[in-house]
């Protein structure tokens, strides 16, 4: 196992980074030149974390957003978020099939998906197919901890983003310091030639060839349900609008993070809840693009 130092993130040359990552929109846009994603999750009863990835999605700019999801979240996803095109699953209560990918730009899987065998299989259905951009969260990574076959055909560049528990469910080993994490993290990236996104303070993007970026923005107060669902939707979104899987990574976190700063101080830390992040997404893009 290689050994990481870990530096404290600089600010304003994460900053300057942020401003030369992030893609800008000619005058002649429309939204078929914006990128189209799809998010896939939200078992029956847990609608609520697609509904953020998505929220999340369009909010980074994307052109379009597809939620692909059970027919009984029909209701709910359509009235919190109407700019969002609805695909549903044959079956009214969990993910059983992934539609063709073909049309899209950039996937997010596993938000409130569940992990039933049906569910399983779809997810399996849907590696084989190796999709070339594709953020792997949530469910899909506790799918891949209890079925340890899907590891081996992990799309490569996937973009994996585990909280430290899904993490150490992933690979089977209880890390005890953060250095050990993005240790074991290195370890994993390079033999799968996937990126991971290790959340927590400071989170940490690991790319297959060894490189960590540590990101310097985000607060206690992020530490709450739904926040890594925001997380995907902008990475997604980012992904759709050309960005390379590690480019959206190393920005997508930023933003991410530098909304909850700019949320906090409206709401403190204790009072700030997933979609208070995104309503501060417009205000951190301002703030990168200098406008």
């Amino acid at each position: 196992m290689s050994v990481t130092h870990l530096h404290s993130p600089n600010f304003n040359t994460s900053l300057e980074l942020a401003r030369k990552l992030i893609p800008h929109r000619t005058s002649e846009a429309h939204k078929g030149l914006m990128g189209h994603a799809l998010i896939v999750g939200g078992r029956y009863g847990m609608a609520g974390a697609v509904t953020l990835a998505a929220h999340a999605c369009l909010r980074s700019g994307v052109g379009k957003v597809t939620v692909h999801t059970p027919r009984l979240n029909n209701d709910i996803i359509q009235t919190t978020i109407p700019e969002a095109v609805l695909s549903h699953d044959v079956d009214n209560t969990i993910i059983t099939k992934i539609p063709d990918i073909h049309a899209f730009d950039s996937i997010a899987i596993g938000p409130g998906m569940g992990t039933e065998q049906p569910t399983v299989e779809a997810l399996r259905c849907l590696f084989l197919t190796k999709p070339k951009k594709i953020v792997i969260d949530a469910d899909a990574i506790n799918m891949m901890a209890e079925h340890r076959d899907l590891i081996d055909i992990i799309p490569e560049s996937s973009i994996l983003t585990p909280h430290p528990k899904e993490f150490e469910r992933l690979i089977g080993i209880h890390p005890t310091t953060r250095k050990e994490q993005i240790n074991l993290a290195k370890d994993f990236s390079s033999t799968h030639n996937s990126i991971i996104v290790l959340k927590g303070h400071n989170t940490a993007i690991i790319s297959s060839d060894g490189a960590v970026q540590l990101n310097p923005t985000g607060n206690p107060g992020m530490a709450t349900a739904g926040s890594g669902d925001v997380l995907i939707g902008v990475i997604c979104a980012l992904l759709a609008r050309g960005c390379s899987p590690i480019n959206a990574c190393i920005l997508g976190t930023f933003i991410h993070g530098l909304a909850g700063d700019l949320a906090v101080k409206r709401f403190t830390e204790e009072s700030l809840i997933a979609s208070d992040i995104i309503n501060a997404l417009p205000e951190a893009f301002r703030q990168i693009m200098n406008k």
